[in-house]
């Protein structure tokens, strides 16, 4: 195949005319399918099943230190829940709460005693003119939409292949005392699939802050989500918690994790780990908002998935379904826009997405050619803060939830779709 950037104007039309009679052939198939968000798909929800079964009389109600997990307490977590979690954050377990399913739960309410109460003896953020938020773009709009919701200015930074723009970074935090944080996804990143890597994590504990309370929300929500069980085809992350307190910010970070795409996202167990002082203040409001969470649902997780070990082997069977689809998407792509020259995309070793860019100013045309045939997408823009992507380019392909052949088929319309819209647009440029 000719780049399409170099075919004369008549061969572009051909070319045009050809893909939107593929098009036409896709739409009369009257397709329904869903690439929309990175949700598990019912093979992996079968893994866990076993799980629903493993608390089922008054005998196995009762943690390892005599606890009966059907009554009121334990305001941060069992013993055996805090060690396992522990695991997903690489933290100590007495520097871990457990929470209930959701880890973007916690990371709201995080953020909301930040803005109440402040930091550590710090001002409320609320008391501020302003509150300013780094987010490193392409990224996840679920964090994105929390700084939306309370009203926090939040400012785009570029992901680079290791992490984000550390010298765009260093600057606003150092210049500005409004800007007090920071998200991250520091594994396998939503959705460009980046690992930080070790002088990104070490310059983000050590960089000179405006305001003596940011803080890192750092959401390693992906932690042992490979899609290869090869160590050597595996990412690693180095532990923010650690290179803080070597850099000497020990109360910089806040780590979340969760169980939602390891065993029931419905029903999961989420969990942070910060520093002891950190940990001992978020408990004290916690003390407040509630009396504890669903113990009967963490030592259903700690029966199933036991430790660092039985977590790594469930996650091979996570992977085993997978990696097809990745591999899958990136042959489409490959096969479909290889040549054409109009598109790039990520090749992740883990997580849930790729990240795909599009020529500028195609995005939102590509989603909705794709919908127009019966493929919901992601909307175009919704890897940046407040749905805009200035260069209306990035596209998150979410591949886990579709069964292979129907993964074919979104791909297959993806790939047309994009197509068109890069024939139009060059078309138009050259007229």
């Amino acid at each position: 195949m000719t780049r399409f950037a170099e075919m004369p104007i008549d061969q572009l039309r051909d070319e045009l005319a050809a893909q939107q009679e593929t098009y036409a052939g896709f739409k009369a198939r009257g397709l329904a399918l869903n690439m929309a968000r990175g949700k598990p798909t019912s093979d992996q929800l079968d893994l866990s099943m076993p799980m629903l079964g493993l608390v089922t009389s008054a005998a196995d109600c009762f943690s390892e230190d005599g606890t009966d997990c059907r009554n009121y307490g334990v305001l941060d977590g069992l013993p055996e829940a805090k060690r396992l979690m522990a695991c997903l954050l690489d933290d100590e377990p007495a520097n871990v709460i457990v929470f209930g399913n959701s880890s973007l739960t916690a990371m709201y309410d995080a953020l909301a005693r930040c803005l109440d109460f402040g930091c550590l003896g710090s001002a409320p953020w609320c008391a501020c003119d302003a509150v300013k938020w780094i987010c490193p773009v392409p990224g996840y709009d679920r964090h994105f939409a929390i700084t939306q919701a309370f009203g926090i200015e939040m400012i785009p930074v570029e992901m680079n292949e290791d992490g984000p723009d550390m010298d765009e970074v260093e600057r606003l935090a150092a210049s500005d005392a409004r800007v007090k944080g920071i998200w991250c996804v520091p594994k396998y990143s939503n959705p460009g699939g980046v690992t930080y890597s070790d002088e990104v994590v070490r310059r983000l504990a050590s960089m000179e802050c405006a305001a003596e309370d940011f803080r890192i929300f750092w959401d390693n929500a992906y932690a042992v989500h490979h899609l290869h069980d090869e160590a050597s085809e595996q990412d690693q992350l180095l532990d923010i918690a650690r290179a803080c307190a070597e850099a000497g910010n020990p109360h910089r970070y806040l780590k979340f994790a969760s169980t939602s795409k390891v065993t029931i996202p419905g029903a999961g167990v989420a969990a942070m780990a910060a520093s002891p002082e950190n940990i001992a203040e978020a408990k004290s409001h916690l003390t407040v908002q509630m009396i504890g969470h669903d113990k009967l649902n963490q030592l259903r997780h700690v029966k199933f998935l036991r430790d660092g070990d039985g977590i790594a082997a469930h996650m091979a069977l996570h992977a085993a379904i997978l990696r097809p689809k990745f591999a899958l998407v990136a042959r489409k792509l490959e096969e479909g826009l290889g040549e054409a020259g109009v598109a790039r995309w990520t090749s992740p070793r883990g997580g849930y997405f790729v990240s795909f860019d599009g020529p500028e100013h195609t995005a939102a045309r590509i989603v909705a050619l794709a919908r127009e045939a019966g493929v919901v997408m992601t909307g175009a823009g919704a890897t940046w803060p407040y749905g805009r992507d200035p260069h209306d380019s990035n596209i998150r392909i979410a591949p886990t939830l579709p069964p292979a052949e129907e993964l074919e088929e979104a791909m297959d319309v993806f790939v047309c779709c994009v197509k068109i819209a890069a024939l139009e647009q060059l078309i138009a440029q050259a007229e």
